[in-house]
């Protein structure tokens, strides 16, 4: 992917065994094994086995001839016998695919009740699988009667779960190891989540009777203020407080306010608990809102668990009531306080309280993790942002050993042919338990294939020899250069974002549509397109390099143009858009790390933050004047309506 015609050539050369041919020759049969290659994938699909079995024969001894056998197993998998399956394990050891077979056998012996052969088989399962999990408890359940209360965390979770946990579930109700709080708790948990089925085939384990109406709850998903507003019963039953909550769970969603304003109504006949519990929701999601009242609703609630609490964080940090940032944070559960955000804002709250020997404590270890946090602890600390440096560099010898190996060359086919998915699962079972050294050796095999994104991901792995000049890749620097020059941006933070958006694949696209290097929406290339005057433009040319950095680079600048010159507020804006990303200020001055913190949307929260944090790996990288991270992200100015600036006709 990405690679120039020269080393896909030799590329094809070597793996599709073609290196004794005359090279027209060998062009043309790697050609037309590539075709049967993709038609064999594509006969999988529809289980056309007779096409299937016409093709197999091409590959025998071929790189990739274990994705035609697998693909030949699984139809009609069920009726295959032990040794053949077996057979193809031990076959293909060095391939993900082999895990796949052993955990779609595992599947059909546990629901065969074949337990003697499950246990054997289960031990040198490397994936994890719910389906399996919960066939081995009732294996276990079998000859230990304590394995079922390992079975019962399952139970508290807001998604369907296979038929296999139903089984054990059933197994806990009757040993009375569930109880009917219990299954309330997960009727809410799934109501919380949004999802009625789920809650509805839940409550089914209730005793008779008790279950809310699910006609009832399906018209509360679409119009819950028109069911309160409503709102006949005497609330005495579970059935009908628990349905109310959902109520005003459904409006918080939308109006927090309206929500206050109909539970305040309600409150006084419901429990404690209920009550500690729905202003706890009501805080929730009055802080993503960003409602200066969320804050006193949260003073109400009891019993909140870690999502609420970080939302209670973040509102806290909002108002500079660092007392309560404190308080929500040591409410958490032991391993979200360890979340890297969490122990930095837990050391500027001690740091405001004067307690400054407890915050260094906490910021000394954090300075020296490789995220925004951590660079953030270094500055309170006195120090600056730098990249480790260079402890090993692989030596050809290195790199040879590591290229040879077939999974690494499995995947680099399966990049060739562009079968996205399968060559990063081939990729990632090829360097599992690697060394350091040989990661490293393995990211520079990618790097020179063009496999941008295995090359930093894999350089991302080291724990202790580490390359930053390889996790963060400037692959384009050139053309970039030119690009950002053109609009006056600054490199390092383009290359900090498009790290993030595509890491480096030209021809990346997303699930939404976005394309290119900087992974621009249709619309958009079009909008920007008109403006730069670029003349018979088509989507077709959002994958070429030069093209698309002009487009990207043109609108990141007109962003930030209008989004009072901060990278913080542009960086937003670029993942969920200007409007968003202007809402999400305040009425006073705010630290950038305070805004970056409190953005609603986990996916532009951790972009955010990551790509700034790209940006000071990248200025230390390109040798720049080093700039704090602090004084790189700055502050956010005021939301003030009489001083906003138009976005014109941006799409």
């Amino acid at each position: 992917m990405g690679m120039t015609r020269s080393v896909s050539a030799a590329l094809t050369t070597v793996l599709f065994g073609a290196i004794l041919l005359q090279p027209a020759q060998a062009v043309a049969q790697s050609a037309a094994l590539d075709d049967a290659f993709l038609a064999a994938r594509d006969a999988a699909r529809i289980g056309d086995s007779k096409k299937l079995d016409q093709i197999a024969s091409r590959f025998q001894g071929h790189l990739l001839e274990p994705y035609v056998q697998y693909w030949r197993l699984r139809i009609r998998f069920e009726a295959r016998d032990a040794e053949e399956i077996r057979r193809y394990i031990n076959t293909n050891r060095d391939t993900p695919l082999s895990d796949n077979v052993r955990r779609d056998w595992l599947k059909v012996l546990g629901r065969n009740a074949q337990w003697e052969t499950f246990n054997a088989e289960l031990p040198a399962l490397a994936g994890e699988d719910m389906e399996v999990t919960c066939y081995a408890l009732q294996a276990r359940s079998r000859v230990d009667t304590l394995a079922l209360r390992e079975a019962r965390p399952l139970w508290f979770v807001a998604r369907n779960l296979p038929d296999s946990c139903n089984t054990l579930f059933d197994a806990l109700l009757e040993a009375q190891q569930l109880s009917e709080e219990d299954v309330w708790t997960r009727v809410r948990l799934a109501l919380e989540a949004g999802q009625v089925g789920l809650a509805n085939r839940v409550a089914g384990w209730l005793p008779k009777g008790q279950a809310p109406d699910a006609r009832t709850l399906t018209a509360i998903s679409g119009n819950p203020a028109a069911y309160l507003n409503d709102l006949r019963s005497d609330l005495k039953t579970r059935a009908s407080r628990e349905t109310a909550i959902f109520a005003v769970h459904r409006l918080a969603r939308t109006s927090p306010s309206q929500a206050v304003a109909q539970w305040s109504k309600l409150s006084s006949r419901f429990t404690d608990e209920e009550r500690g519990y729905v202003w706890g929701m009501l805080g929730y999601f009055g802080a993503m809102r960003h409602d200066p009242a969320a804050l006193d609703w949260y003073a109400r609630a009891s019993g909140m668990s870690d999502l609420q609490l970080g939302w209670k964080v973040r509102a806290a940090l909002r108002a500079k009531r660092w007392p309560e940032v404190q308080a929500a944070i040591d409410a958490m559960t032991p391993k979200e306080a360890e979340d890297p955000a969490w122990r930095y804002w837990k050391a500027r709250a001690l740091k405001a309280s004067g307690r400054e020997t407890e915050a260094v404590a906490l910021l000394k270890p954090l300075s020296a993790e490789f995220n925004f946090y951590g660079q953030l602890a270094i500055e309170d600390l006195g120090g600056g942002v730098q990249s480790p440096p260079q402890a090993y560099k692989p030596v050809e010898q290195d790199i040879a050993a590591v290229a040879a190996r077939p999974g690494i060359q499995r995947a680099l086919a399966l990049f060739r042919l562009d079968v996205r998915l399968e060559a990063v699962r081939e990729w990632l079972w090829a360097i599992r338990g690697m060394t350091d050294r040989q990661l490293l050796a393995a990211a520079e095999v990618a790097r020179r294939n063009a496999v941008y994104d295995r090359a930093i991901n894999t350089a991302d792995r080291t724990v202790f020899e580490h390359d930053f000049a390889m996790r963060y890749l400037a692959p384009y620097r050139d053309q970039l250069k030119a690009a950002a020059r053109q609009v006056d941006l600054d490199e390092a933070w383009v290359n900090g974002l498009i790290r993030q958006e595509s890491r480096f694949i030209a021809q990346a696209k997303s699930r939404v549509g976005a394309g290119g290097l900087m992974q621009l929406m249709p619309a958009t290339a079009k909008w920007v397109a008109g403006k730069i005057g670029l003349k018979d433009w088509h989507w077709s040319q959002v994958s070429d390099v030069e093209t698309n950095l002009s487009l990207g680079t043109y609108y990141l600048k007109h962003v930030l143009d209008t989004l009072d010159g901060s990278p913080v507020l542009a960086s937003a804006a670029y993942n969920a858009g200007p409007g968003r990303a202007r809402a999400w200020r305040a009425d006073q001055v705010m630290e950038a790390a305070v805004y970056a913190e409190s953005i609603p949307f986990n996916e532009t929260r951790d972009y955010v933050k990551k790509v700034m944090a790209n940006s000071s790996y990248y200025a230390n990288n390109f040798s720049q004047q080093m700039q704090s991270l602090k004084a790189r992200i700055g502050v956010i100015e005021p939301r003030v309506r009489d001083r906003e600036k138009p976005l014109g006709d941006t799409p």
